[in-house]
């Protein structure tokens, strides 16, 4: 049952941190145009648009940073995973237009509210 109950509250957390992450990229101009896209080869948290550009965003959400950021938990993996899920993404919704990536890390506050980072293009 504790196992039971962690996964739970790390569920419900990853879901608060990308309400508060589409918060975030609403007031910074972007618009939220999908969320929680599953593709074969990975998901994408949030799919925006700014501009021109379609935004496919990896929110990554944490208690603390005592092991590292967020951000630092984003690798080559990932990467390969979200490149594929925008390549499935572009070809069904037919999007023609450039692709940038981004993530969004969140650090959980003792308020309950969080800290946030919006890293654009990480993997350049």
């Amino acid at each position: 049952m504790v196992a039971l109950s962690r996964v739970r509250r790390q569920l419900e957390l990853g879901r608060t941190g990308e309400k508060a992450a589409a918060e975030l990229l609403k007031r910074r101009g972007y618009e939220v145009v999908g969320a929680g896209f599953i593709a074969r080869r990975g998901e994408i948290d949030l799919i925006c648009r700014r501009g021109g550009e379609l935004v496919i965003v990896e929110v990554k959400t944490r208690t603390s940073a005592a092991f590292g950021t967020p951000a630092e938990a984003v690798g080559p993996r990932k990467r390969r995973a979200l490149a594929a899920a925008a390549a499935e993404y572009r070809l069904l919704s037919g999007w023609k237009g450039q692709i940038r990536y981004a993530v969004v890390a969140l650090v959980l506050r003792p308020d309950g509210g969080f800290d946030s980072e919006l890293v654009l293009d990480p993997f350049d």
